[in-house]
């Protein structure tokens, strides 16, 4: 084990024995359940791989190392040298997503999870458990070589009466690892959908309660977020309470082609021909190259070619200290909100000489890319975007 990988786990497992301890003690048994299966860092192989390893509370439950986002942006797996293709999108805020569909009257895609929305739900009718269940097998990540396995790992876990007691039965690894298969997902995605991973306890929460004002800047930030004139980030990032009151959560679950250049540091380039045939002249398709191999929907891929998914824009800005770097889009090109907002407002003038989309098909260029903001306007975008993080205190 690396240094830099000890160094992670060292401190996924301290987050771990403290995060949420008041929320805690509020959770379901089946949340709980979850919340060890995302924790546990024995479900890889080799072990030493949680979920939460790539996807830290610390951070908005995304990648908690500073020097990978400073750079590759991509987390090394299990195995020690493996690497997959996009950067860690947030685990949290995304249990609302629904299960894959087509909208006819808009012409877009909605739902599912991962980047491309391979986890579509079609399966489990729950987009997050399907999720949950991937890194397992995938031999980029998690690497076990089957279900059983895992299953099998859960058994002897000091969480297993845990999950006889949710579940009414003991751990299966022999005769129904389907099952029991689908029921550590469905088991994880719970602890996805709790409070703990979902506080909703911004200063734009306490904000829309009433209990606290923005400062002038946040405020403006505000206005230009909302003005479909000016930033239009409300168009995909929604911002204000649902119908019942419900929080708002950033996103609109489609997808889109932001015409995000080729992050040049991805690790993936350089994978054995066995994971990556295409070497450096590997492009990611996105959406699309999810919907080329399905039988039914392969005729929608080229119009889909680049596009990914609206993440939440929610902990956009979670750091554990305001030197650490974060990474954005799903390939982790942007290593600041300062610079992804800037490329948003002027990815499309040709003196700003950005480099040109990794996939230059279906690029959105009616909501972005030359919105006119001056340098003031966007950093009253930044400062408010920096006010979703969980964990406000109120004054």
């Amino acid at each position: 084990m690396t240094d830099r990988r000890i160094a992670i786990c060292t401190a996924v497992l301290l987050v771990a024995t403290c995060v949420g301890t008041t929320a805690a003690q509020d959770l379901t048994p089946m949340e709980m359940l979850g919340k060890h299966l995302f924790f546990d860092q024995n479900l890889s192989t080799p072990p030493g791989q949680s979920c939460a390893v790539c996807h830290a509370p610390e951070v908005g439950f995304t990648g908690p190392d500073s020097e990978v986002n400073a750079h590759e942006a991509i987390y090394e797996g299990a195995v020690l040298g493996r690497f997959g293709n996009r950067k860690p999108p947030s685990a949290a805020y995304g249990g609302d997503s629904p299960v894959m569909y087509f909208d006819e009257d808009e012409g877009l895609w909605i739902g599912g999870m991962f980047w491309d929305g391979r986890a579509t739900g079609w399966t489990l009718d729950d987009p997050l458990a399907e999720q949950a269940l991937g890194p397992f097998l995938n031999p980029l990540e998690q690497n076990n070589p089957n279900a059983r396995l895992v299953c099998f790992k859960v058994a002897r876990s000091a969480y297993a009466p845990l999950y006889e007691a949710v579940f009414g039965q003991p751990v299966d690894f022999m005769q129904n690892v389907a099952q029991t298969y689908v029921n550590i997902g469905r088991a994880i995605s719970a602890y996805e959908h709790s409070d703990e991973v979902n506080p909703f306890t911004s200063k734009y929460d306490y904000y829309l309660d009433g209990l606290v004002d923005l400062t002038v800047q946040e405020a403006w930030g505000l206005a230009l977020f909302e003005d479909e004139d000016k930033g239009n980030c409300a168009a995909c990032h929604l911002s204000q309470p649902g119908l019942g009151g419900e929080p708002p959560l950033f996103t609109d679950f489609t997808y889109d082609n932001l015409g995000v250049p080729r992050n040049p540091e991805n690790p993936f380039y350089d994978m054995p021909r066995k994971w990556n045939p295409a070497g450096y002249d590997w492009v990611d398709l996105g959406l699309g190259g999810f919907l080329a191999g399905t039988a039914l929907y392969a005729d929608y891929a080229p119009e889909n070619y680049g596009k990914h998914k609206v993440p939440t824009l929610r902990n956009v800005d979670k750091r554990p200290y305001p030197e650490f770097v974060k990474a954005y889009a799903h390939n982790g090109f942007f290593k600041s909100l300062e610079e992804i907002t800037h490329f948003y407002n002027t990815r499309d003038i040709p003196e700003e000489n950005w480099p040109e989309p990794e996939v230059p098909e279906n690029v959105n260029t009616d909501e972005l890319g030359d919105l006119g903001l001056s340098l003031d306007e966007e950093a009253a975008i930044v400062a408010f975007m920096k006010t979703l993080s969980d964990g406000y205190v109120l004054p």
